[in-house]
């Protein structure tokens, strides 16, 4: 071998054992993945918009022509494999309207995925609701745009596996979301998951739950909605990353964030299993406000300002920690930590890292093993035990 050919190989070796050492080194960053739009990925059924009809289809065969979206989306449900252990997919492509007194009917083991906005007209009673199930399981909404004046916007009742994705309804009535157990109370619903909830203009809650065990929610968004943002009602073993309220309850004693009914009870006890990353409160009625034998509760943070009731109301509640982080209460209705005759006093209440500006703390009457402690007050009167 000659020595200019010697040298080459020399060089070559060279700049593979550099590359080898950098691969060593500084690993590769993978690609970023992206995240699906809606209508994304595979699907077994999808109802489709053209002008002003919708057509459904299962595969290459069409199950419904015509001008109805209720019954196109419905029918690509209904021609989903029969007696499915397993979820499969209905897209939705295009917006309309449905009757306030109808439903889309959502059987086990189905997602639903609508890429439009359904507007609801018109009037009804009962809980119809445009994305309806009862005594299923593993149920998916994966995208939800909603305008108009249901009922209910997702009406879901005596369920399991349940997964709501990113929900966003604009609306002039009704409730936004409903998940109960209320068909049967024997029978806890189980395992809901919620993502990310957007509610405006609703008359009553942006969200409700009553008789839900095991329950997970990313951040409930409510505007302008006539009473709670976010109600627990019997509900167990809950974590909610974020409650934002702008005017929700205005005039009532309703709050952003609301327990009651037993809200966290166990047994007979409340061990701590309501975990709340934070509540924001702006306006509307109250802020936080534990009622009714409720509690198992710890609130990280709050953030409560303007609020035309009371900031916080504490009442016949147990082992509840607000603040547990921090917090702070501008202006508005008074923290308050009260009871009613027919329920057990408040007992284990926790109130701590909080500035209270231009409002009042207020306990009367006295708990059982009660604690205030690290508190700010500007412009602020308190009286306590």
């Amino acid at each position: 071998m000659g020595r200019r050919a010697a040298a080459l190989l020399a060089a070559v070796a060279a700049t593979a054992l550099l590359t080898t050492a950098a691969t060593l080194t500084e690993p590769a960053t993978a690609a970023p993945t992206r995240a699906l739009a809606c209508g994304d990925g595979s699907h077994q059924a999808e109802a489709v918009q053209s002008g002003g009809n919708w057509t459904a289809r299962r595969g290459a065969g069409t199950v419904y022509t015509g001008t109805d979206m209720r019954a196109a989306v419905q029918a690509a449900v209904n021609s989903l494999t029969a007696g499915r252990t397993s979820k499969e997919r209905v897209v939705v492509r295009g917006s309309g309207s449905i009757p306030a007194g109808s439903r889309i009917s959502l059987p086990s083991y189905t997602a639903l995925d609508v890429c439009g906005t359904i507007n609801v007209t018109g009037s009804g009673s009962g809980d119809q609701a445009p994305v309806y199930s009862r005594g299923t399981r593993d149920i998916e909404v994966q995208n939800l745009k909603l305008t108009g004046t249901p009922l209910y916007g997702i009406f879901l009742r005596n369920v399991q596996n349940v997964v709501l994705g990113q929900i966003d309804m604009r609306l002039s009535r009704g409730l936004g979301v409903r998940i109960d157990n209320r068909g049967d109370t024997s029978q806890w619903t189980r395992n809901v998951r919620i993502d990310n909830v957007y509610v405006s203009g609703a008359s009553s809650h942006a969200v409700e739950t009553y008789g839900v065990d095991g329950l997970t929610i990313g951040t409930v968004t409510a505007r302008n909605v006539g009473e709670s943002g976010l109600l627990l009602n019997q509900t167990v073993n809950a974590t909610v990353t974020k409650v934002d309220a702008e005017n929700a309850g205005t005039g009532t004693g309703y709050a952003a964030f609301r327990m009651a009914n037993r809200n966290g009870r166990i047994g007979g006890g409340y061990p701590t299993n309501i975990r709340v990353g934070e509540v924001v409160a702006r306006g509307g009625g109250r802020g936080v406000f534990c009622v009714s034998e409720s509690g198992g509760a710890v609130i990280d943070k709050v953030t409560l300002s303007q609020t035309g009731n009371n900031s916080v109301l504490i009442e016949n509640c147990y082992n509840v920690s607000l603040a547990a982080r921090s917090g702070t209460i501008t202006g508005g209705g008074e923290l308050r930590l009260a009871a009613r005759s027919e329920f057990p006093n408040n007992r284990d209440i926790t109130i701590q890292n909080l500035t209270v500006t231009n409002s009042a703390i207020r306990e009367s009457p006295c708990g059982e093993n009660t604690t205030f402690r690290n508190i700010t007050r500007v412009n602020s009167s308190q009286s306590i035990c």
